[in-house]
């Protein structure tokens, strides 16, 4: 299979790497000495399974790749003005193009660039990061990718899912297709963007603020607006998903803080947008309330494009 990597850092570089590494046809896009590296040693994977090098394509330029049978999209969601129109010389009609981003809506700039194409929103659970020029991390045991079609998508779109998942899972990862990926995306969104905006806000770990009362009041309530905004857009969300999460969180022990967080205290641009500003668009769209998460965006929003604290 051709497949084409826009974005290719941590995230992208593990899911391109070990496509290739399984025989797949993978260019990764990728720029400055992170592509002379790969270029000149490959790219170095340091991964629980083992380390090993990959040798693949890698270019700064997409208009040079051409159409590919897979395209994924692996940018951090503020890049998405830019990389989705760049990524219009590797889509054609038979392409299919997994969004792999944080958000419940981040696929949807590719469905306004790309109507013939077949566009997958995708969870991907993973721990990783980029330790160099060509070398990238995966940490721990969780690497999962879950996708499928938008509601209302044309049946194919459901096989071409199944596919894929078939493709990453002979190379190693962990793939599921589902039914209803807006119920996956929402899933996770409520956890992330809870931990992104609280953390971000309190300039603390989500593990440090869980035992105090009233920041634990603050987090049960920041997740029960978007569990209400989800419902009330349709989504058939878990009884008892807000329960779960905060168990999930309590059980895992480690500090735990979110990738807004480090860029918001590094001075880097966020992904404020994506995470509770969607909250907060959901709500406006569905006639939910979500106050905490007006708060959160409104005390956040100064430093979203890249403002150090």
């Amino acid at each position: 299979m051709k497949v084409a990597v826009m974005g290719a850092g941590s995230i992208g570089g593990y899911f391109g790497g070990m496509l290739a590494r399984d025989g797949h046809d993978v260019t990764l896009i990728a720029r400055g000495d992170h592509l002379d590296a790969i270029r000149s040693d490959g790219l170095r994977m340091q991964t629980e399974a083992g380390d090993f090098v990959v040798s693949c394509s890698a270019t700064d330029d997409p208009a040079g790749v051409g159409p590919v049978e897979l395209a994924l999209l692996t940018t951090k969601t503020y890049h998405n003005a830019d990389a989705v129109p760049s990524m219009a010389p590797m889509v054609g009609p038979d392409t299919a193009v997994l969004c792999l981003q944080n958000g419940i809506d981040s696929y949807q700039p590719l469905l306004d660039a790309f109507p013939d194409a077949t566009v997958l929103p995708g969870a991907a659970y993973i721990e990783a990061s980029r330790t160099g020029p060509g070398a990238v991390r995966q940490s721990g045991h969780v690497v999962r990718i879950v996708t499928g079609p938008v509601r209302g998508a044309d049946p194919s779109h459901g096989q071409r899912a199944a596919e894929i998942c078939a493709a990453f899972q002979a190379a190693g990862v962990p793939a599921e297709a589902s039914d209803d990926i807006a119920v996956t995306l929402w899933t996770k969104f409520l956890f992330i963007a809870t931990m992104a905006g609280t953390t971000s806000l309190a300039r603390e770990y989500i593990n440090d603020l869980l035992p105090r009362p009233e920041w634990r009041k603050i987090i049960l309530g920041c997740m029960e607006e978007i569990e209400r905004a989800g419902r009330a857009s349709g989504v058939e969300l878990a009884p008892d998903i807000v329960a779960d999460t905060i168990n999930y969180i309590e059980a895992g022990g480690a500090a735990m803080r979110s990738s807004m967080h480090a860029d918001l205290t590094a001075g880097r641009p966020m992904e404020l947008e994506t995470l509770n500003g969607a909250v907060v668009r959901a709500g406006v769209s569905a006639g939910v309330p979500t106050p905490i998460n007006d708060v959160i965006y409104a005390a956040l929003k100064p430093y979203a494009a890249g403002n150090p604290v």
